[in-house]
């Protein structure tokens, strides 16, 4: 059974681990502040969100074992660059923020989301999640952080044949699907700070692949669109 670095733990432990700890986590900010359980909302989300994640954390386990092993490392703490410690902050808030004001909402009654919404606003989680794991697919060096390793080199198809950022511009849509799907019109104001963090994010990671991967500046000139097509 392959091993990890750091405690001798194994990689698929750890992995089901800090997922099981992420969700849970994701639970205690819905339903805590929501001070309820009878929110069929969150429930369908998590279900959403946990059978999306299992299913590819299965996957890679299978086909791809150090993208989940560089993959495991995120957050502030595990950046390199000063500047991204502070933006994965920003946005580390944001995402609580994600399921906080929702649960407020709920609690207090301030807005209500047409049935059919919500359900439109989970495929759309789906096909978000769905951008994010084929750009996973075509890019095994794709981190949680702003690196670049040894051998890696600059991807230019699939998704990344279309935007420069195809993982940032999936996270976007779950982003935008979230509050919706929650059943919460406030929490859609939440998508300000995030649209600002996500485009900080990759604007400065832009520079650091510039210095850093060989071939970047041809490939961002090949490829004129960062997130959006046609927009930015």
């Amino acid at each position: 059974m392959e091993r990890v670095e750091g405690g001798g733990s194994d990689l698929t432990w750890r992995a089901y681990r800090g997922l099981a700890i992420f969700i849970i986590a994701m639970a205690v900010f819905l339903f805590l502040p929501a001070w309820t359980l009878a929110w069929w909302q969150a429930w369908l989300y998590l279900a959403v969100f946990t059978a999306a994640t299992v299913a590819t954390t299965m996957y890679f386990l299978t086909h791809d074992r150090e993208l989940v092993r560089h993959r495991m490392s995120a957050g502030p703490t595990a950046e390199k660059e000063p500047r991204q410690k502070a933006i994965q902050s920003l946005l580390s808030v944001v995402m609580i923020l994600f399921f906080v004001v929702p649960a407020l909402d709920r609690r207090f009654a301030w807005s209500s989301v047409p049935t059919v919404l919500i359900l439109v606003a989970d495929v759309a989680f789906v096909v978000g999640y769905g951008i994010i794991f084929r750009t996973l697919l075509e890019n095994s060096f794709a981190s949680s952080i702003v690196e670049v390793r040894e051998g890696q080199r600059v991807i230019a198809t699939g998704p990344y044949a279309i935007v420069r950022h195809p993982m940032y511009a999936g996270a976007l849509l779950m982003f935008l699907a979230t509050p919706i799907a929650l059943g919460s019109w406030w929490a859609s104001l939440v998508m300000i700070p995030a649209i600002g963090g996500i485009a900080w994010r990759l604007i400065d990671e832009e520079r650091f692949l510039l210095r850093d991967l060989p071939g970047y500046a041809d490939y961002r000139r090949s490829t004129p669109y960062r997130l959006v097509p046609l927009v930015w």
